[in-house]
């Protein structure tokens, strides 16, 4: 929820600030010293004015007024008129031939720096410079929309709906334990989430980022402490009524500002990696220049980590970026040393970790290399490495999430070790004699056959059948096959089909005309990337969400319009400073507007009915009761309550879906008493009832009644249940809290 925006509190005098709207002001004051309290108020409607430089040795006057001389007349006789009139003209040329000077002199810069070659220590400052932009442009859209640095802790939590919060809960414990060991054992041996499962919470939900970001916490605090320094500020924050006031850190020392800090950090360091990207693939640095504008300008297309910031992505994708580079340096050198093979396979290790899609996008890639390696377009022995160093990499990763059956039965396992099996037997499908075309044609059939009834076999044999996947989504998507579990997915807007209108703000900043051309010059001297976009595009139109494969990638390939190897035929003919200047200018226009848009989102976060809720159950329920409710709602409850919930927003394995679907049953037209005993079948003793999910509809088909008749049309024509139960909850549950929003059902 997204309200006017809270005015910090310093020592300093107040100035005052711009306001485009209704502000609410908040006061602060330090909860430690005796001093007086601080206030800072933010005016309605004023705009500070620019004070004026003062003449030396003069002093300021009251009301920011300044001394002034009375004026000086003078006779002018004709003469004397016109050559002021000459001296205005020749001052006038002079200003449009400075201007036309250093319009001459930035393209001589653009045509030097584009054939500047890809030097290492001039490369890496820029980077370093872009990451630390990106991680400025990042910070200030997260603090724009939420306000975060006045947010009590509570209210932090709670900005982290969904599997956000589900996540921090893990950093959360382990911070909060005896030591790092007992909170990854707790973790690791997690009684909460699945009550009354216990569960490896590492192996289940890729928490190596919170494992990580947890050590280097309480490292951090451990040096801080030891040396007495003071990690976090904290203030007492004043709210209007009829919220009370609440304490407010800011800092490193605080967890929550510690976590996204350090996701902005990578972030940052991210961006750093597509200008050295784009800088190798274009041979120029003015091509990484292009990439990382383009990302900018497309930058609402290319991320969400400003807004969501512990998704899993947030933490994988940035080395994806380096893998990609890693591989096309691998690509384009004829002597690879084993420096760059060991890259690849630590870079495919870090990305698949995180994040249990990461396998399917690596898939893809296999599908991009495999026909190069088929027609001839990679070495036989660089191929078979970077198969051998994928192999390796899911291995390790098989280890390192504790035997998660997940690697070895995913369609990028499959395929590595189908293509495996062609580079042993190629040799004899050769002796075969069948013309060139064919031999390609058995190569590819027997890859993609084989890929397919392997990754089934393996899924079966290791129990991982029942399962959702990104392949899974994405053929429910082409098949139009729908049932209750993969409509609560794709109902999301996240998981829906590209918007029409995204390829028109692609449009917009010229990025889909610049790749488009670029793609139809380059085909076959970049064959890897063109494949590798094709794939990208594809999952991107059938999973809104997959954009940020997408966005990316297009603009690494607009970095090709600099590169002198693929269009020095056009730059002999057309002046490259005047094509690349042109292009720019055109691409600023609607990019410097998109980033304009994302500046001006100014908000704060306030969810009332969520944090009475919250309060509600750690005052009047016992430590070991156990909630059911919608999975966006227990994530929160768990985080903030460290109370046992049956279900969770992690929705991809098939005993959860199996709970989630008995605890969505309130939502649908059974009875009642089927309902209640199913509930207490998973020990449940309170469920919270959000009406807005009784009537709440995305779009068609997407409302939870329509769902259920789906799924179960047995019962379509009884009454909702949910319906039933706001206006009588009576024999089988009663109800114990309600707000505007919530209410808790007590489970008889």
């Amino acid at each position: 929820m997204v309200g006017p925006t809270r005015s910090k509190l310093k020592e300093a005098a107040s100035q005052p600030l711009h306001s485009s709207g209704s502000v609410q002001c908040r006061r602060r004051r330090r909860i430690t010293g005796a001093g007086e309290p601080e206030t800072e108020e933010e005016p309605h409607g004023e705009v500070e004015k620019s004070e004026l430089p003062l003449p030396v040795g003069r002093r300021n006057l009251p009301g920011g007024a300044r001394p002034c001389s009375p004026r000086r007349t003078r006779n002018l006789n004709a003469q004397k008129c016109m050559q002021i009139d000459v001296v205005t003209k020749a001052l006038f040329l002079r200003r449009f031939q400075f201007l036309s000077c250093y319009l001459e002199q930035l393209l001589n810069k653009l045509h030097v720096l584009r054939r500047r070659q890809f030097s290492g220590r001039a490369t890496i400052c820029i980077a370093a410079f872009l990451g630390l932009l990106h991680w400025i442009h990042l910070v200030t859209l997260f603090e724009n929309d939420r306000h975060f640095s006045h947010l009590s802790s509570l209210e932090r939590e709670m900005t982290f709906r969904t599997e956000m919060g589900l996540y921090y809960s893990y950093f959360k414990t382990i911070i909060e334990a005896p030591s790092f060991l007992e909170g990854l054992w707790m973790i690791m041996n997690d009684r909460l989430t699945e009550y009354p499962l216990v569960i490896n919470t590492v192996k289940r939900f890729h928490l190596y980022p919170e494992v990580i970001i947890a050590f280097w916490y309480r490292t951090f605090m451990g040096i801080m402490n030891l040396f007495g320094i003071e990690a976090k500020t904290c203030w007492n924050v004043t709210r209007v009524e009829p919220l009370n006031e609440v304490q407010s850190c800011e800092g490193l020392g605080d967890p929550a500002c510690f976590y996204v800090g350090v996701i902005f950090i990578l972030n940052g360091i991210m961006m750093g990696l597509f200008f050295v990207y784009g800088s190798y693939l274009s041979g120029t640095q003015l091509g990484g220049l292009i990439t990382v504008l383009c990302y900018f300008f497309n930058h609402g297309e290319a991320t969400r980590v400003m807004w969501t910031p512990p998704l899993r992505e947030s933490f994988s994708y940035p080395f994806l970026v380096l893998q990609m580079f890693v591989l096309t340096m691998i690509l384009r050198t004829s002597n690879s040393s084993r420096k760059h093979f060991a890259a690849l396979c630590l870079s495919n290790v870090a990305f698949m970790l995180p994040w249990q899609f990461a396998q399917f996008i690596l898939f893809t890639q296999i599908a991009a290399l495999f026909p190069m390696y088929v027609v001839g377009y990679i070495e036989p022995n660089k191929f078979r490495k970077i198969i051998y160093m994928n192999m390796i990499s899911v291995l390790l990763c098989f280890v390192l999430m504790f035997g998660n059956p997940m690697y070895l039965s995913s369609y990028y396992s499959s395929s590595l070790l189908m293509t495996w099996v062609i580079i042993l037997k190629r040799n004899k499908i050769q002796r075969l004699g069948v013309s060139e075309l064919n031999f390609w044609l058995i190569q590819g059939c027997g890859w993609f056959c084989g890929t397919i009834i392997l990754k089934f076999l393996t899924s079966k044999l290791l129990g991982v059948s029942d399962h959702i996947r990104l392949s899974d989504l994405i053929a429910a998507r082409i098949l139009r096959f729908t049932d209750f579990d993969t409509l609560i997915y794709t109902c999301a807007p996240e998981f829906d089909f590209m918007e029409n209108a995204t390829p028109l703000r692609y449009t917009k900043t010229l990025l889909l005309p610049v790749v488009m051309v670029i793609t139809y010059f380059i085909f076959k001297k970049l064959v890897f990337h063109t494949l590798q976009l094709g794939a990208f595009a594809a999952l991107a139109i059938l999973i809104m969400r997959l954009k940020l494969f997408l966005t990316p990638h297009m603009c690494v390939m607009a970095s090709l319009i600099c590169s002198r190897r693929l269009f020095g035929w056009l730059f002999c003919r057309v002046r490259f400073e005047n094509v690349i200047f042109s292009l720019l200018t055109v691409m600023s226009l609607q990019g410097c507007a998109n980033l304009h848009n994302q500046w001006s989102i100014i908000g704060e976060f306030n969810n009332l009915p969520q944090e009475e809720l919250i309060q509600w159950i750690q005052y009047n329920t016992r430590p070991d009761a156990v909630f059911a409710g919608a999975m966006p709602i227990m994530a929160s409850v768990k985080l903030s309550t460290l109370h046992p919930i049956v279900n969770h927003p992690h929705y991809e394995d098939a005993d959860l879906r199996a709970r989630t679907k008995t605890v969505y049953s309130v939502y649908s037209r059974k009875s009642a008493k089927e309902v209640r005993d199913k509930l207490l079948e998973l020990h449940v003793n309170y469920y919270i009832l959000e009406e807005a999910w009784c009537v709440v509809r995305t779009k068609p088909g997407c409302s939870m009644l329509e769902i259920w008749d789906v799924e179960d049309p047995s019962n379509a024509a009884n009454p909702p249940l949910c319906s039933m139960l706001l206006k009588n909850e009576r024999p089988y549950f009663s109800t114990v809290f309600q707000n505007s929003v919530y209410r808790v059902l007590k489970v008889n």
